[in-house]
């Protein structure tokens, strides 16, 4: 099962940032694009709470969540193939 996760996500000929899930809905990165939207998303996140603790802000978080779910959504759809629901390779490739 590893190894046809695998072999899914490097057949990229389009170069997408983010390929559809292999089971479920959805992403997942495969290029270092989409890995880096990915990160920056988490640090956004971080930093909301570290903001949220040391200013007593309780929505600081909140809002960190918020723009990591914009940013990945956003990045998702302009540089990522269309999700659509999947559980595990297609029949007609093998």
């Amino acid at each position: 099962m590893i190894k046809e996760y695998f072999v899914y996500l490097k057949d990229n000929p389009k170069g997408y940032w983010f390929k559809a899930k292999l089971y479920g809905w959805g992403w997942t990165p495969v290029k270092w694009q989409g890995w880096l939207v990915v990160i920056i998303g988490l640090a956004m996140v971080i930093t909301g709470i570290y903001i949220g603790e040391i200013d007593d802000a309780p929505g600081a978080a909140g809002l960190g969540v918020i723009l990591m779910i914009a940013l990945i959504l956003s990045f998702g759809y302009w540089k990522g193939e269309k999700p659509r629901w999947q559980w595990g390779p297609s029949k007609d490739k093998k």
